[in-house]
């Protein structure tokens, strides 16, 4: 009996124990006054990267000949671009596709083709923007007849630092905010309880034009001008600080 009154307090006595630390977690949690508060910084760069989409768009009724004559002229402008300066690791191959196009006078029942289309399309990087008019001349010349997009971006490094000096103005930003609610409230913060982060940006692009005949003939003579613009690079954070 005198074992089992020994338990039976010990028990008791454990049990006060933990309901006493939750109460005292619970006050705590009650009691912990704070503040939450948002800012953004903004940070505007010169993209120092830009990817060009070509392509070569050859037509013939006979299927062979259309493929043979869209190699050669894509061959053409990779030995040409590489000529100039361009690694060949920094281009490459995004799309390639053959079709029929048929005659339309013939109606849906009685089709026939009348050529054959053949598109290849090529993706080059340039660590260099001032290049990119000269590039689209070059390979104009060499046989592109179609230049699909132009995508102005930043580099890894470059964006990484743009990045970090945009986080320091969303820090910046809240805090002050957070000092003017706290000199409202007649309050003083005391520490940071928790920070969330978010952020992106987004490339400048030049999309979808067309390269026609008329400007192939005179981009020997006339260089294409390439204005890349800026590229603004934002970030948010969300801090909560506790005050007293």
């Amino acid at each position: 009996m005198r074992r089992i009154s020994i338990l039976i307090i010990a028990f008791v006595l454990v049990t006060i124990a933990a309901i006493g630390c939750a109460a005292a977690a619970t006050d705590d949690s009650v009691s912990d006054r704070v503040i939450h508060v948002s800012g953004s910084g903004t940070v505007v760069g010169t993209p120092d990267r830009v990817q060009l989409a070509f392509a070569v768009e050859t037509e013939s009724p006979d299927v062979k000949a259309a493929q043979a004559d869209n190699a050669a002229r894509m061959s053409s402008v990779i030995d040409a671009l590489v000529a100039a300066g361009v690694p060949k690791e920094q281009m490459k191959t995004t799309g390639y596709s053959l079709y029929p196009v048929y005659q339309d006078s013939l109606g849906p029942l009685a089709q026939k083709i009348k050529t054959y289309k053949v598109t290849n399309t090529l993706q080059v990087t340039l660590k260099d923007v001032n290049q990119s008019g000269q590039v689209i001349d070059i390979a104009v010349a060499k046989g592109i007849n179609t230049v699909n997009s132009i995508q102005f971006m930043l580099s890894d490094e470059q964006a990484a630092a743009l990045r970090s000096e945009a986080l320091k103005e969303a820090v910046i930003s809240a805090r002050a905010d957070a000092d003017v609610v706290a000199g409202a409230l007649g309050v003083t913060i005391l520490s940071t309880k928790s920070v969330d982060i978010s952020q992106g940006y987004t490339p400048v692009a030049y999309d979808n034009y067309q390269v026609t005949l008329s400007a192939m003939s005179k981009s020997s003579a006339v260089p294409t001008p390439i204005q890349p613009g800026d590229i603004t690079v934002t970030a948010q954070v969300s801090i909560t600080y506790t005050i007293r």
